[in-house]
């Protein structure tokens, strides 16, 4: 887990960034959310659409870590993600992948984590469902906070810093509705 001072300072990166990408951004403060259910009670306008981050990679000697973004409502099926990817069987990374690679804890997952991959080996993977999204809610590296910004922001931010950007689609899982 990182501190609190370690949160602050990623983040304020994280909107520095932004402001010199000339990205439009909105920021909440709220009480720690580590889940999509933490989300849930926060209690975001109607307009904000709330994204759900998955860290994964697949199995071979030197894996493929991707970062998969979708709406907090739907469930990624790991077996069709793999298929789309190109690759056989997706799991989810360890805490100490996460921290490697994106220099975050588990409950700050964000596609603006990026920015802490010096080395562009994150893939950025999107739900077509979220393109051209005007309002998407991720955490700022910081989990007691979230950014509001476009779907074009967060696009521009992550080609900017060099990582690759690919789209799936994730289907709505008809179960839970």
């Amino acid at each position: 887990m990182r501190s609190a001072a370690e949160k602050k300072e990623s983040r304020e990166a994280v909107l520095r960034k932004l402001e010199e990408l000339d990205i439009p951004w909105e920021l909440i403060e709220h009480e720690a959310a580590y889940t999509v259910e933490d989300m849930d009670r926060i209690g975001f306008d109607e307009k904000v659409t709330i994204c759900k981050n998955l860290f994964v990679r697949d199995q071979k000697k030197k894996p493929t870590h991707w970062l998969v973004v979708l709406h907090k409502d739907k469930r990624a099926d790991l077996e069709s993600l793999a298929g789309q990817l190109g690759t056989k069987h997706l799991s989810f990374a360890s805490a100490e992948r996460l921290q490697k690679y994106l220099g975050l804890a588990q409950g700050e997952v964000t596609p603006l984590g990026i920015l802490n991959d010096e080395n562009h080996s994150v893939i950025v993977v999107f739900d077509r469902d979220l393109i051209g999204k005007e309002h998407l809610g991720v955490h700022p590296n910081d989990n007691t906070a979230t950014v509001i910004v476009s779907f074009e922001g967060i696009k521009k931010f992550i080609e900017d810093n060099g990582n690759t950007l690919l789209y799936v689609t994730v289907e709505r899982d008809t179960q839970q509705e």
